[in-house]
């Protein structure tokens, strides 16, 4: 019993032996330090962030902001610029060719959105699946998106050959149909275009969309399975329902590629024919480069980037009011 109690450790008739654990002098002390050392290296991810930031602020944020300068300014170059407050704003809102630009690119933005949307969850539903053969087709399917879009548009203004021998106009002629003049006829050169968008962003909302698939029940479709559901109302019901947060994610994307159409535009008609296919992209392109007017040209591209804002923050606005 002395020993027992002269060392506790040691294993005793009352019971098995317990282990006392001593704690190293300034222990508290050296985990303080320790964590301070942490803390001091908040800068650390900064650092390796550093030359991307200072890549966007050389040729994103500077430009933004000298953008936003000169849409009130009279852009002179070499000869100084002049203060005109709002008058690019008044001159750009009052104009005809702006209206009819910001209709074309609503029109071409909201075909754009729903024809690559809803071609792009008809492909995902197909391709739904872990077969080695769908994974070939999943890529083969998504080379648009990495196709540079000078290419792409090259290809369908072959393809958009006016004549009877044209691709496109073979196809036609196969089902009885006559020539088109696809992007040199006015009455079918935005239809056009949009298909060409619709085709290119189909394969990118196709990927997000089988993301998203991952996250619905399963036993959803087996209860509706059962409950008598054909695939249709599966789809309707039940895949829908669970992608709804997918849903606005490429809303938003494909809404802010849709208003910043250029590239597509500017490659196949540049506008025409007849102005038909003017978009405010190509609109500030030929103001800012083409007729001088700089100042003009970069209240338009402040505008289209106020309403592209817009969109962006009542989209988020719906999105936090239905999740309540």
């Amino acid at each position: 019993m002395i020993l027992d109690q002269a060392n506790p450790a040691v294993p005793s008739a009352a019971g098995p032996a317990t282990r006392t654990s001593v704690r190293p002098a300034g222990g508290a002390g050296a985990d303080r330090r320790r964590r301070n050392r942490r803390a001091g290296r908040w800068w650390t991810p900064w650092l390796f962030l550093a030359p991307a930031l200072l890549l966007f602020l050389y040729f994103k944020f500077i430009p933004m902001a000298s953008a936003l300068t000169m849409s009130f300014q009279d852009v002179q170059p070499y000869l100084g610029n002049k203060w005109v407050g709002t008058e690019n704003y008044s001159t750009v809102l009052h104009s005809d060719g702006f209206r009819e630009a910001a209709w074309h690119t609503v029109v071409l933005a909201a075909g754009q959105t729903a024809g690559s949307m809803a071609l792009g969850l008809v492909l995902a539903l197909l391709m739904e699946g872990q077969s080695r053969r769908l994974r070939f087709v999943r890529s083969a399917a998504f080379l648009p998106v990495v196709v540079p879009i000078a290419v792409v548009a090259e290809l369908w203004r072959i393809m958009y050959h006016p004549t009877g021998d044209g691709m496109l106009n073979s196809v036609l002629g196969l089902v009885g149909l006559g020539p088109s003049g696809f992007i040199n006829d006015p009455d079918t050169s935005m239809a056009s275009i949009m298909l060409t968008g619709i085709w290119r962003g189909a394969p990118y909302d196709m990927m997000i969309f089988l993301a998203g698939l991952t996250s619905v029940d399963r036993g959803l479709y087996e209860a509706a399975k059962v409950d008598g559901a054909s695939r249709l109302q599966r789809v309707w019901h039940v895949t829908v329902p669970g992608l709804r947060s997918v849903f606005s994610i490429l809303f938003i994307l494909a809404a802010i590629r849709g208003l910043r159409v250029f590239t597509e535009v500017f490659l196949l008609t540049n506008g025409g024919p007849d102005g038909s296919t003017e978009v405010v992209m190509t609109l500030i392109y030929k103001l800012g480069l083409e007729q001088n007017r700089l100042g003009v040209g970069a209240a338009g591209a402040v505008l289209l980037f106020i309403a592209t804002l817009i969109l962006t923050v009542v989209v988020h606005l719906l999105r936090r009011r239905e999740s309540k």
